[in-house]
């Protein structure tokens, strides 16, 4: 019985003859394609020169004018900063990984820089401050320009057209996004650059299915590895391209299990050795890869610097100059302290006015003494550390340990720091803090002024010293900590911070430490600190340590900015971010995409899944419109294409920090290899060969009699080999290179920040009402 598939499937046949026009014989098919395949095995020349002037090209566009501004631009205050740091030796903290910075930091090494301008503000002139700033941004221009070849090679190695690879490639090489980020001391292009060579090694090692545990396969294997390591080395968003990676060899390892498999069934041993293989190349070699990193930041972050206070006590022993270990003393029973908290810097205060009898809920309050938070070292943070239980006199001295519970007083108005059972001013299910008289705190409320110290990681009976020891103040009868956070009380409270009593004990932001003992003379013996050599911290645990507090700093990067983006913009290019401007010369760097190529990859993206959505549909009504070649490259090829851009785009509508044009750079990179893959796909009529009842025998023919270079180089060079007309794939590359080509050149005076601008000019810019400067 017939069906819409004979009618549907051979594209372009006629009278059964080949689509080159050649006599449908089977030795004659196979004397051809020996013949062409020697030939493409040996020149692709065409693919050389192409890759060359590219090259050229992409050098040219990232290195051109790179030394201006000659001033600190946009994020250069931080990478730049921490560059300088590494060079001091200087210990910082960083929500990224070491990977990218540690680069910057060898290029000031290799020109002798020694870290003595810290990148302040932005506008701060590197020729006054003698600093090497074009090597530094050198290194992102070389990552930036390699990153263009690689598009390229990565659209070769997959065997398609030259005008499909040009395609690709030109959409990142005339892209000012790429451009813009490549030009500046910034992290992105050392991402996008290993995130496209981890796509070409995967692509590489793909290639070698065949040959599996061959020196070949297992150098690709670990270059994959390896270079997906250096991705999420730089920043965590790293983590897409083991997704993507990840996903694909998935798919793979379902292939080899298939028993079915054209390459033969594989045993279950065979099939573990394939998955242990893929398990240490991919995962565990990028996995100490990663950990190399940090044992060599945290090698040459030895001395005390701005990120000591993210670090818990211990890991700043580990470091020298260290002001906490230098500055920290035993604290004794009777000292007078002051308490501060260690994420909003506020002490612990309080003064003689009184919480109002009513809030503006309506819930009524204690009237008690008020208990707050305030910004400034003040008589009113003072207050002695009282015991309890135990037969200490005033002038004994007796250290305080963890875990011992003791009274505060307030030295100024003389009561006692207390919370009970009634609900704080601005969290009702947390516990308000006041204070209370002597008497009252020596008779029936006596228990509601005991408090715990619960020294952070503590040991049991560990010195309580000021500085050095963060710690926990629980209540001891009702178990909440003392807390506070950054929202202001109203006008009666003077806008201090509220304190209160968080049931949540767990939670990290209720922790304080000692920051003075005004109480102690300054001739006392207990002022004599001897230098102490730094200590030592296994590196698991200073590595588990900083991961903890990199992760929780990132996640909490959810303040606005004026220049912060949705995900949903990013494909359309609906905003960009203002880097630098000059009011003198009316120069400024926007950092924007070029619209024309950002909306042709979009466009080809939604047309890639309205001819999948097709193709099912047509299957699912038994019209088979596509050859099983085409389809398998649709799918396969392209596919993982397009997998690579979902992967880089999507999670970021999962995260709720701040978010930026530049976090779809990888994106758009796999979006312009999809648009080179479909221009080929919908202008290049493919060829019917792997439909012909012959096409396997010639295939198996093939590779008896044609070397393993030379059949590659058939795969490569199909274009040539197919006997189809390129000329409407040529003209469609033609008018898109040029049409991205205007783009780029029109917007260049806002990504390479020359020459200024006139009002007019501005206006004509902002097409989608860019926030640009100067538009009036």
């Amino acid at each position: 019985m017939s069906s819409p598939n004979s009618q549907m499937r051979h594209r372009g046949q006629k009278d059964k003859k080949q689509a080159n026009g050649k006599a449908d014989n089977p030795q004659d098919a196979l004397d051809e394609i020996l013949k062409s395949t020697k030939h493409a095995a040996t020149s692709q020349w065409d693919y050389k020169l192409a890759l060359a002037v590219i090259v050229a090209l992409s050098f040219v566009t990232r290195f051109w004018g790179i030394s201006h501004p000659d001033q600190v631009v946009f994020d250069e205050v931080h990478f730049g900063k921490f560059a300088s740091y590494y060079l001091q030796r200087t210990y910082f903290f960083d929500v990224h990984p070491p990977f990218g910075k540690l680069l910057f930091a060898l290029m000031g090494w290799f020109v002798g820089y020694d870290g003595h301008f810290h990148f302040d503000n932005i506008g701060d002139s590197y020729i006054a401050n003698k600093v090497p700033y074009v090597a530094f941004r050198a290194l992102p221009a070389l990552m930036g320009s390699l990153t263009v070849p690689t598009v390229f090679l990565i659209m070769w190695e997959s065997g398609y057209s030259l005008p499909a690879c040009i395609t690709a490639a030109g959409l990142v090489l005339f892209d000012n996004s790429h451009i813009g980020q490549t030009r500046l001391i910034l992290l992105d292009a050392t991402l996008v650059f290993f995130m496209s060579v981890s796509v070409l090694s995967y692509i590489r090692f793909y290639k070698f299915r065949h040959e599996p545990f061959g020196r070949k396969w297992w150098k690709w294997l670990l270059l994959t590895g390896i270079a997906m390591s250096c991705v999420i080395s730089t920043k965590y968003v790293g983590l897409f391209i083991f997704v993507t990676i990840g996903s694909a060899v998935a798919i793979d390892l379902w292939g080899l299990l298939d028993i079915n498999r054209k390459g033969g069934a594989l045993s279950l041993p065979e099939f573990g050795k394939h998955f242990a293989a893929r398990a240490v190349g991919l995962i565990l070699v990028p996995f100490f890869f990663y950990l190399f990193w940090f044992q060599v930041h945290f090698a040459i972050l030895s001395r005390s610097g701005p990120g000591d206070d993210f670090m818990t006590p211990e890991f700043q022993e580990t470091l020298s100059d260290n002001l906490m270990a230098a500055s920290a003393v035993d604290i004794e029973y009777y000292d007078t302290i002051t308490f501060r908290h260690k994420e909003t810097k506020t002490y612990l205060h309080s003064h003689l006015e009184r919480y109002p009898l009513r809030y503006d809920d309506g819930r009524i309050s204690s009237q008690g003494q008020q208990v707050t938070g305030y910004p400034y070292n003040d008589t009113n943070n003072h207050w002695q550390i009282l015991p309890v239980g135990k037969e200490i006199k005033v002038g004994q001295s007796v250290s305080v340990k963890n875990g011992d519970v003791v009274q505060l007083r307030h030295t100024v108005t003389n009561t006692m720091l207390l919370t009970h059972d009634v609900a704080s001013p601005f969290y009702p299910t947390n516990q308000e803090f006041t204070t209370i008289t002597l008497d009252l705190a020596e008779g029936d409320r006596h228990n509601d002024t005991l408090f715990e110290i619960r020294i952070e990681h503590g040991k049991a009976a560990q010195q309580f010293k000021s500085v050095s020891s963060h710690f926990k103040l629980i209540h001891f009868p009702t178990r909440v900590a003392m807390w506070t956070h950054t929202t202001p009380l109203p006008e009666w409270a003077f806008k201090q911070a509220e304190i209160n009593g968080n049931k949540n004990v767990q939670q990290s932001s209720n922790v304080w430490y000692v920051d003075e003992v005004p109480s102690i003379p300054a001739d006392s013996l207990r002022m004599n600190r001897e230098t102490k050599k730094p200590k030592t911290m296994p590196f698991l645990k200073k590595y588990l340590e900083l991961q903890r507090a990199m992760f929780y700093h990132n996640n909490a990067l959810t303040s606005s900015h004026p220049y912060a983006s949705l995900p949903f913009q990013w494909p359309f290019l609906l905003r960009g971010v203002s880097f630098w401007t000059e009011n003198e010369t009316r120069q400024q760097i926007y950092f924007l995409g070029n619209p024309i190529g950002y909306w042709i990859a979009s466009s080809v993206l939604a047309i890639f899944a309205g001819i999948i959505g097709a193709d099912q549909l047509s299957l699912r009504r038994g019209v088979d419109a596509l050859d099983k070649r085409t389809r398998s490259r649709l799918y396969n090829s392209t596919g993982f294409f397009f997998l690579c851009w979902a992967t880089h785009y999507f999670p970021f509508y999962l995260m709720g920090r701040q978010l930026f044009l530049h976090h779809y750079l990888p994106a758009h990179l796999c979006s312009a290899l999809v648009t080179g893959a479909l221009v080929e796909f919908i202008f290049n009529v493919e060829p019917i060969l792997d439909d012909e009842p012959t096409a396997t025998a010639l295939k198996d023919t093939v590779k008896k009699n044609v070397p393993e270079k030379a059949r590659r180089g058939f795969q490569q060079a199909q274009d040539s080999l197919r006997g189809s007309s390129m000329l409407a794939t040529w003209g469609a590359t033609g008018v898109i290179l040029a049409v991205v080509l205007w783009g780029w050149q029109f917007f260049l005076p806002l990504t390479y920040g020359k020459p200024g601008l006139s009002v007019d000019e501005v206006l004509r810019r902002k097409w989608l009402g860019y926030d640009l400067h100067f538009a009036k």
